[in-house]
């Protein structure tokens, strides 16, 4: 784990093939400016631009963003409602530069909880950009991870009881098919803002082994530096994958 920006260490080394993001950070950014929540919000989908940006100068190939949690149902009715606006504007604002960058957009979570005109936008995005492939943006919606493997769990129950699955078949494999990440890569380095140093019930199972990076910067400050000297800091480290050290 590391809480501090690196150095250029590991510079011309490959990228990873897969970055997460915990954009944490949106409402003490707008409190300590003395601006409405709705003004942090929107400057953390500006900082979520320039994130998508690096991830492609960077050659990486999967950026996944933890945008929504399914905790953030309980935050304030109005500020529900602005961020579900913003995630509209957002997905029709953005989907043409998507599609003219190569980058290929997927919601995961559960986006039953929003309204018809949300599930229809986010639809809409993600047929139109079927065909990037540059970069694989995966945004998570209305996610928590421990509801996703619950889910999981639920679903090889219902298969062995309905006769298609032998339980003693199924390995780590078959239950991964089962998530919302099915056909992903598990994320070789997960960045989380904002100086908080916890993974919040995001991707708990596909983060297995994945490197860990915490910066003090709050989500609207996020830029193509910060980007980068997480990838720096990664390339600096040797990955055991739970080996035996010595």
């Amino acid at each position: 784990m590391s809480s501090l920006p690196a150095t250029a260490a590991g510079v011309g080394a490959p990228p990873p093939r897969h970055v997460a993001v915990i954009m944490d950070g949106n409402r003490r950014w707008a409190q300590a400016r003395g601006l409405p929540v709705a003004l942090g919000h929107r400057a953390g989908a500006d900082a979520a631009r320039r994130t998508i940006e690096a991830a492609i100068r960077s050659g990486v190939s999967w950026l996944t963003l933890f945008a929504f949690s399914s905790e953030n149902w309980a935050r304030p009715a109005d500020e529900v409602q602005e961020l579900t606006g913003l995630l509209r504007h957002y997905l029709r604002a953005e989907v043409g530069h998507l599609t003219k960058e190569g980058v290929r957009l997927r919601v995961i979570g559960d986006r039953e909880r929003f309204g018809a005109e949300t599930r229809a936008a986010i639809l809409q995005a993600e047929e139109r950009t079927a065909g990037g492939a540059r970069l694989n943006l995966t945004v998570a919606l209305s996610y928590g991870a421990r509801a996703e493997i619950l889910a999981a769990a639920r679903a090889v129950a219902a298969a062995a009881q309905a006769g298609t699955l032998d339980p003693a078949t199924l390995d780590e494999t078959g239950f991964g098919a089962r998530l919302f990440t099915a056909g992903m890569p598990d994320p070789d380095l997960i960045i989380r803002t904002s100086g908080e140093q916890r993974i919040s019930n995001f991707l708990l199972w596909q983060a297995a082994y994945a490197e860990l990076v915490f910066l003090p910067v709050l989500w609207p400050d996020f830029g193509a530096e910060h980007f980068d000297a997480a990838l720096a800091d990664f390339a600096a480290r040797e990955r055991r994958f739970g080996a035996r050290v010595g």
